[in-house]
């Protein structure tokens, strides 16, 4: 008779695992709310133990169960509706480890659970995956655990997550376009320079004539790809590798961040992203009752850009000192009039949160409005661009042509 691995809940809520022999699943489910339990899952054992074998080969966990920002945004939405139908944390985070479909995911979970079941509070087993749960995130459920809105808390961060989420989006489909014209260009350069001018080459150099400036290069180029096609690669290598070596220090990644908030036409995009996501997470933090200083601080470190981190970090001081908020980012050269005239406005009426919201929304439809018009000019602009380097190179080509009839001549 076959055996079968079951999972199954108590009437105290507990989670209960074991190997039952029979027939099929069926009988097992029935036998399992006969002894009083909750059934959760019914696996062939044999099966089971294929599948562990399979995950336990080194990376292939990682690669085929990463846990995505909507796995996240699911778990925290779910959770916060568990929780709000009054069901206890620990059954609830038991439910919810039956419906993710990340195996990583799960032993997360399970992880959070024997915490919690250990004493523990929830803030404190998510910070122990702080890869998964950012700081961000342990301090708005740690508010959340001492204001007791809980639900409400989650809810929120499965708000924040969602707009967070719409916002990359916008930026990828903004991206996308330039890209793909980009990658598209280079192979076919690639291809003319590799496969086509080696044979236009043969000819000139049959012909005898001095080649123009413009073919020369191109001849060159094309000597260096088929020939010496290290060159290019390693060089690329090492520009990547000082790239990364310098933008791990801080002074090296405040230069790149500052270099990207002023790139022609992408640099006013770069920072209204930036001055969104600074104002929606603190307004979120301020919301659900998390201590100034302590936002200030999340803020800084999740910014993801140091020029906003260290605005952040004056700001945080002259709050500390008992300044206001407003005038540091003013001070700053980073956000625009609006953002701290708001803010200012925010912090004499006591409504700071609503102000940043406010804001948040206010650039959050800016970006929409930006990336639109990027879309669609960007369209013809890239178009045009291919059109005049593969025109470049057709005319490099047939320059050395023209001096056909002077050599015939001759």
């Amino acid at each position: 008779m076959p055996e079968f691995l079951y999972e199954a809940l108590d009437r105290g809520g507990k989670n209960v695992k074991g190997i039952i022999e029979a027939a099929n699943e069926e009988v097992i489910v029935e036998k399992l709310r006969g002894m009083g339990y909750y059934p959760l899952k019914v696996v062939s054992h044999k099966k089971s133990a294929a599948q562990a074998d399979i995950l336990a080969l080194p990376g292939l966990k990682q690669v085929f169960h990463r846990i995505t920002s909507k796995h996240l945004m699911t778990f925290t939405r779910q959770l916060a509706t568990l929780i709000d139908a009054g069901l206890p944390i620990i059954r609830s985070l038991v439910i919810l480890r039956e419906q993710v479909e990340s195996e990583i995911f799960k032993d997360k979970i399970s992880d959070i659970i024997g915490h919690i079941e250990g004493g523990g509070s929830l803030s404190e087993a998510f910070a122990r995956h702080p890869r998964t749960f950012n700081n961000l995130y342990v301090n708005m459920v740690r508010a959340g655990e001492i204001g007791g809105v809980l639900e409400t808390v989650l809810n929120k961060i499965a708000e924040f997550l969602e707009k967070s989420q719409a916002l990359k989006g916008k930026v990828k489909s903004a991206m996308m376009y330039p890209v793909v014209v980009g990658i598209l260009a280079t192979l076919i350069v690639g291809f003319i320079l590799i496969f086509i001018l080696p044979k236009f080459t043969d000819i000139f150099a049959q012909l005898g004539a001095e080649l123009p400036w413009l073919t020369q290069q191109l001849v060159n180029a094309s000597e260096i790809l088929v020939n010496r096609a290290y060159i290019p690669i390693i060089g690329l290598i090492l520009l990547w590798i000082i790239y990364v070596q310098i933008n791990k220090t801080k002074q090296g990644k405040y230069v790149f961040d500052r270099m990207k908030l002023h790139i022609i036409v992408f640099g006013p995009l770069m920072r209204k992203i930036a001055i969104v996501r600074f104002a929606g997470t603190l307004a979120t933090l301020i919301h659900s009752g998390v201590p100034i200083l302590q936002a200030l601080d999340i803020v800084r470190d999740t910014s993801g850009n140091e020029v906003i981190a260290r605005a952040m970090e004056q700001v945080y001081h002259s709050v500390k000192d008992g300044d206001t908020i407003h005038e540091p980012l003013a001070r700053s050269g980073v956000f625009p009039p609006l953002v701290y005239h708001m803010v200012a406005v925010g912090e004499e009426t006591g409504a700071i949160d609503q102000m940043l919201i406010k804001v948040s929304e206010a650039y959050e439809r800016e970006v929409d409005d930006t990336v639109n018009a990027l879309t669609s000019i960007l369209e013809p602009v890239l178009i045009v661009f291919l059109g005049v380097i593969v025109g470049v190179i057709v005319v490099a080509l047939y320059l050395p042509l023209f001096s056909i009839p002077k050599l015939v001549g001759n």
